[in-house]
C-alpha cells in the first residue's frame, strides 16, 4: 500500500499542517490501496500564494 504524507508546494515536497489522513480504496476491489494526507486551509493558502508568485514573475 502507498502512502502519500506530504504535499508539493513552491518545489518542495512539505508536512502538511494537520495530520488527518484519507484511505483510498481501488474501485474495483474495494481494498484499501492508499493512505493521502488532508489538506486544511493552511495547507491551501500556502499552496495558492506559492502559485501566485510563480505566476507573477
Amino acid at each position: 500500500m502507498r502512502e502519500y504524507t506530504k504535499f508539493y508546494i513552491n518545489g518542495a515536497w512539505v508536512e502538511p499542517s494537520a495530520t488527518t489522513t484519507l484511505a483510498v480504496e481501488n474501485p474495483a476491489t474495494l481494498e484499501q490501496c492508499a493512505t493521502i494526507a488532508v489538506g486544511n486551509e493552511a495547507d491551501v493558502d500556502s499552496a495558492v500564494a506559492a502559485a501566485k508568485a510563480a505566476f507573477e514573475t
